[in-house]
């Protein structure tokens, strides 16, 4: 069995799920976990911050109830309404990361989020790539480079057609997939607690 961590690391609620993802992973070492993007701000949705109204409410509602952090940074960065959230560009970082060590996926996915939600950098940017992986002790120039490759490119596409044949329509969604078997352990917010609980109902039959 495996977890399948599908999120998008645009979305403030996979940002929301990043406590409960880290303690998940921490507790079932066992569990090999994958990340896949999601696709969520692409094509036509990928416009303006400004354009999606709820997002300043939506964030209160989520640091309310997960305890997430939303930085100062994050906030001068949106403040303006000009920024734009690039699904594509994010999905290329993560397989970027992904490609150099595939055990860490859940870290640099909570990382990635981190990156914007707190620090307030565009998951856009290179350099962006280039600090989390010197923060991983990664080969950083390899992850730029990868990044900014067609092979990525192609990857990411990937992840959101996986994402689609999964049947996940909302993000964060933290599957546990057994060969054929998918069981939905999380949508949107859950606790550690109550992941554990459905992995043990799962396991028992």
């Amino acid at each position: 069995m495996k977890l399948v961590h599908v999120f998008d690391a645009y979305c403030g609620w996979s940002h929301g799920f990043s406590g409960t993802l880290g303690e998940v992973a921490s507790r079932h070492p066992e569990l090999p976990v994958e990340v896949v993007s999601g696709g969520l701000f692409t094509g036509p949705r990928r416009v303006p911050i400004r354009e999606f109204g709820y997002v300043q409410g939506a964030n209160a509602k989520i640091a309310e109830l997960t305890g997430a952090e939303f930085g100062t940074a994050y906030d001068q960065l949106i403040a303006d309404g000009s920024f734009v959230m690039d699904s594509e560009a994010a999905a290329r970082g993560i397989v970027a990361l992904r490609m150099a060590a595939p055990a860490r996926a859940a870290e640099f996915a909570i990382a990635l989020q981190r990156a914007f939600y707190v620090d307030g950098l565009s998951l856009s940017d290179p350099g962006t790539y280039r600090e989390v992986a010197e923060e991983a002790g990664l080969d950083a120039d390899a992850v730029v480079a990868a990044f900014e490759s067609s092979e990525v490119r192609v990857a990411a596409g990937a992840d959101f057609h996986r994402a689609a044949s999964l049947g996940v329509t909302g993000f964060p969604t933290l599957l546990a997939v057994d060969g054929d078997r998918v069981t939905a352990l999380a949508h949107g917010h859950a606790t550690a607690d109550e992941v554990d609980r459905r992995l043990a109902t799962l396991r028992t039959h």
